[in-house]
């Protein structure tokens, strides 16, 4: 088993996201004590270079009889539908024993080779390498791999290379990029951006927003958060004990919802069905009731939770996986999810459907859009993927 081929089945066995030894290293160093089964030799490189790793554990499996590299001509390195149906571990270890680009595919599967490893169906494989090509790969490789994914439950819609650290939506819908060096970022109701720098500080545009904005950016400068979003007339931030507070004009409330850290917040706001009848009916100006929020958040407990600020919270979670909850977006019907273990997700609220999306690399954010379009922020792109089974009902 080469290297590259090693780290990603470390790392999907782990669920974290590596692309290199020095990756994986620093991963484990950042995570509790673990054990992991390899199935590699004693003397493979990356078991001598994971052993002075003291809170890693490694339990040797016997390592099973791999073919060699493909012989010449067995599989057509320059032919996306080829490499898409061919064994990954072999397709891994042609492309790095040959530099040839083939046309973009071979940078393009080394870089999302930890997907490309797993199980899956070609199509969804075209995709992931649709995803990642340069921006000066052959068009025709493009064409290919898109004719190649019609069968996935989703199209690239748009791929830009740039850096993404956190997205939201602004009021009219629009995804909002950052590149900058923070935890998180929301936009207030008057169209600020309002950013968690690292030091879980909230930063304001010209360092004030208001009466509200003030509020939260003085309680974190002594507080500081670990999650932040804003939606209606609140604001909403996490902490690292795993409780959610949320703030308004007219108090604070505020719930525990996670064993450990919070990492992720979002919230949708909705004007109170009563206000808005008894204004019809009288033909009065809309009641100035403060919207109903809905509240999501994630966690390191590897849960997602739905909150409703003035109620108590529920004991079961929206979701639950064995990782770390990276991003939360939620837009309408729609709720994006990434986890730490590089799985994106698109959930229909209303109807329970879920599709996903792993590109390889790490996920930084993900966001909704209200025609059921998912974005993805990986550390040099920014991805948008409609899916095509999520759509709204007409």
């Amino acid at each position: 088993m080469s290297m590259s081929v090693a780290v990603w089945e470390v790392a999907n066995r782990l669920g974290v996201v590596a692309g290199t030894p020095a990756e994986l290293f620093s991963v484990l160093l950042a995570g509790p004590r673990r054990t992991v089964r390899l199935p590699l030799p004693p003397d493979h490189a990356l078991v001598r270079t994971l052993r002075p790793l003291g809170h890693l554990d490694l339990v040797l499996d016997e390592p099973p009889e791999l073919p060699g590299p493909p012989p010449a001509g067995s599989v057509d390195l320059g032919d996306p539908a080829a490499v898409c149906a061919a064994d990954p571990v072999r397709v891994t270890r042609a492309y790095e024993a040959d530099p040839d680009p083939r046309g973009g595919l071979r940078p393009a599967w080394l870089r999302a080779g930890q997907s490309l490893l797993r199980d899956q169906d070609p199509a969804d494989r075209a995709l992931v390498l649709l995803a990642a090509l340069d921006e000066g790969a052959d068009p025709r490789t493009a064409a290919a791999l898109t004719r190649g994914a019609a069968g996935s439950p989703w199209t690239l819609a748009r791929s830009s290379r740039r850096p993404c650290t956190a997205l939201t939506a602004a009021p009219d819908g629009r995804p909002v990029v950052r590149e900058d060096r923070v935890l998180a970022v929301a936009c207030l109701p008057d169209g600020t951006q309002a950013a968690l720098d690292e030091r879980g500080r909230l930063r304001l545009p010209g360092g004030r927003a208001g009466r509200l904005a003030d509020a939260v950016a003085a309680t974190l400068a002594s507080h500081p958060a670990t999650a932040l979003a804003a939606a209606g007339d609140s604001v909403l931030t996490g902490d690292r004990m795993g409780t959610v507070h949320a703030f308004s004009l007219t108090g604070l409330e505020q719930a525990a919802l996670h064993s450990g850290r919070v990492t992720a917040l979002t919230a949708t706001a909705t004007a109170p069905a009563a206000a808005t009848a008894t204004a019809t009916a009288s033909g009065a100006a809309p009641s100035p009731l403060p919207a109903a929020l809905t509240v999501y958040s994630g966690g390191t407990d590897g849960t997602v939770r739905a909150w409703r600020p003035g109620r108590p919270p529920g004991r079961s979670a929206l979701a639950r996986r064995p990782c770390p909850v990276v991003a939360l977006h939620a837009t309408g019907p729609y709720l994006a999810v990434a986890w730490a273990d590089g799985l994106a997700e698109l959930r229909r609220l209303d109807t329970g459907g879920t599709a996903v999306f792993r590109p390889g690399p790490r996920i930084r954010a993900v966001a909704a859009t209200a025609d059921g379009t998912l974005v993805v922020g990986l550390d040099d792109t920014v991805l948008h993927l409609a899916c095509r089974a999520c759509r709204p009902r007409r």
